[in-house]
């Protein structure tokens, strides 16, 4: 039996940056999904079913934290992972940041290998 690689649904607003992650992230072994905003990040978790979730928290159109807030309100997506990626490490993130729902929290601008390992930990995959 071929075991299906773990999705992740990476939303950022920079083009470079999605580029720079999806590429190590599939490097890795990940299959990669993409989304720029808050809002294309919901449609994306409903139609994609993504193992977790790389939320940008200052985006375009609707922001990260109320994307969190929307995504873990809904049944189809409540259960997935969300871990916040922002360049602001300023106290009181990760407190705002975990009350909106995110399971965790890297700051920008972080080693692709840092965040490999840290999408990992959530996971709880050995690897």
């Amino acid at each position: 039996m071929i075991e299906r690689r773990r999705r992740v649904l990476l939303v950022d607003d920079y083009p470079d940056a999605r580029e720079m992650y999806r590429e190590y992230l599939k490097f890795s072994g990940y299959d990669v999904v993409e989304a720029s905003n808050g809002m294309e990040a919901l449609q994306r978790a409903i139609e994609t079913s993504p193992d977790i979730i790389l939320m940008d928290l200052s985006l375009p159109v609707m922001d990260g934290w109320e994307a969190t807030r929307r995504l873990k309100a809904d049944a189809r997506t409540a259960g997935i992972p969300v871990v916040a990626l922002t360049g602001h490490a300023l106290s009181g993130i990760f407190e705002g940041a975990a009350q909106a729902g995110c399971d965790a929290f890297v700051t920008k601008p972080c080693l692709p290998e840092d965040l490999v390992a840290e999408i990992r930990t959530v996971l709880g995959d050995p690897r």
